[in-house]
């Protein structure tokens, strides 16, 4: 299923069905022994909007969704931002890398721990420490979910989103070209009970921010994925051992803590998040929930859990991410990493450049937009993250698939190269060319610990027999 996937991620893209119009210049020059040239230049189809600006809907008021309607409201669209719980903790490790903070201009404020350390620990509990590579300016934020969705709603609200408090119910397709989208929805906002008020709102346009379990993503038929379950605990532990995880995270991996994923500690405010994951064991999660709170049991002994989470991660992107006028970002769309998790940077990233889309497609708010405009934005996104995306997806299929493989893995991550390469393209968000003649070294050096590793599994096996 996962590499189905992959293999359609740039593709699956639907022809608009609209035919372009084309104007046709000719340029003629005086001189009758030149040629004449031709200028072909496409003329924009959609109509201008009189008496107000384009109205778009933003469902979902994550990083994604915070972060596409702030881009739309400063590009002149009227913008509606929706989100049922101003106060939602997603249960999420909280990981950022660097580039964010830069490219979404956040406060360091937000940042609870800047981890400059992690330690990889493999099934049998051999330990590598991780991060001797990082330059003095270089670390991983850490965040809390409920802390930077609130500021990034605020912002969009002050550069002009309507931000809602309410549940979209239901989304109502037009059925004629350029009428409006109908939204159903439950308000919330002034509402002190939990009973909420029902409403409908016309807009040009839709973004679908609403996770993993998006309707907005129903309503276009966007298709199902895979997906794992993320369970996580926050446990507040005393500061003797808090110092311990200052500016450090620890991974750990093994059939233990997951079959197909990894459990994690990653340093909060005056906490610590304890969680794991997995695709394929699902009724399993609590399980290997303790587990893992087990292997990390002499580091947060004495703690008491504040807080239990639990959410659905998709896999791999959705096989429609775009109907109509209709656009899903973030886990929406399925924009969660292999192998690591990561998606907050990739929600709220493909929220600005959806909305980027939108701006310009509509000039600034004075036109309809049309699928070829949102479909801008999907082939970027593409041409952008593809392999990313696909050699987090072969490291997970090599290193996630048993125990001796990731000691295998583990014992890479000691090589100083491959935390460079790590690091750096996890920091700033790009794969990052090698060094041929480490890259060779690398090969030879994985191949060993692969070899290692299946040579162990076999004597595992036969010890079992």
């Amino acid at each position: 299923m996962a590499s189905v996937a992959l293999k359609s991620f740039i593709g699956l893209r639907q022809s608009t069905p609209e035919k372009p119009h084309f104007v046709t210049q000719t340029k003629t020059n005086p001189n009758p022994k030149s040629l004449r040239r031709f200028y072909v230049a496409a003329a924009k189809t959609s109509p201008k909007i009189n008496g107000r600006n384009l109205r778009v809907a933003v469902v979902g008021g994550g990083p994604a969704g915070g972060s596409a309607a702030e881009t739309l409201a400063k590009g002149g669209v009227e913008t509606f931002l929706f989100e049922r719980k101003l106060d939602n903790c997603k249960p999420c490790g909280g990981a950022i890398p660097l580039c964010m903070v830069g490219e979404f201009d956040l406060p360091l404020d937000l940042i609870d721990r800047r981890v400059t350390k992690m330690k990889m620990i493999s099934p049998s509990n051999v330990a590598v420490d991780i991060g001797q590579t990082l330059k003095p300016h270089e670390y991983i934020g850490m965040v809390r979910r409920e802390v930077l969705d609130a500021y990034l709603r605020n912002r969009a609200a002050e550069n002009g989103a309507n931000v809602i408090n309410g549940l979209v119910m239901k989304l109502e397709l037009p059925k004629e070209r350029n009428a409006p989208y109908v939204l159903h929805y439950t308000s919330y906002d002034g509402k002190k009970s939990g009973v909420g008020e029902k409403k409908t709102l016309e807009v040009d346009a839709v973004i679908g921010a609403d996770g993993a379990n998006s309707r907005v993503a129903k309503a276009i038929d966007a298709g199902d994925y895979d997906y794992a379950i993320a369970f996580q605990e926050r446990i507040k532990i005393p500061d003797d051992k808090m110092v311990y995880y200052e500016n450090l995270a620890e991974m750990y991996v093994g059939d233990d803590v997951s079959p197909d994923f990894y459990g994690w500690v990653f340093p909060k405010c005056d906490h610590v998040a304890v969680g794991t994951g997995t695709v394929t064991h699902k009724a399993d999660i609590k399980k290997f929930q303790i587990a893992t709170r087990n292997r990390a049991k002499d580091k947060i002994l004495g703690g008491k859990i504040i807080r239990v989470e639990a959410h659905p991660i998709p896999e791999h992107p959705r096989p429609r991410r775009l109907a109509g006028r209709v656009a899903l970002v973030g886990d929406a769309a399925g924009y969660v990493t292999k192998c690591s998790g990561e998606g907050i940077y990739f929600a709220a990233k493909s929220g600005r450049m959806c909305a980027e889309a939108i701006v310009e497609g509509s000039e600034n708010g004075k036109r309809m937009v049309e699928e070829s405009d949102l479909r801008k934005y999907l082939e970027k996104w593409d041409k952008t993250y593809w392999p990313t995306y696909k050699v987090l997806d072969v490291l997970q299929k090599v290193f996630y698939r048993s125990n001796p493989a990731r000691e295998a893995f583990v014992e890479m991550c000691a090589d100083e190269y491959v935390q460079k390469m790590t690091f750096d393209s996890y920091l700033y968000k790009k794969v990052v060319p090698g060094n041929p003649l480490e890259d060779l070294k690398l090969a030879v050096n994985t191949i060993g610990s692969l070899v290692r590793a299946n040579a162990l599994r076999r004597e595992m096996d036969k010890v079992s027999l």
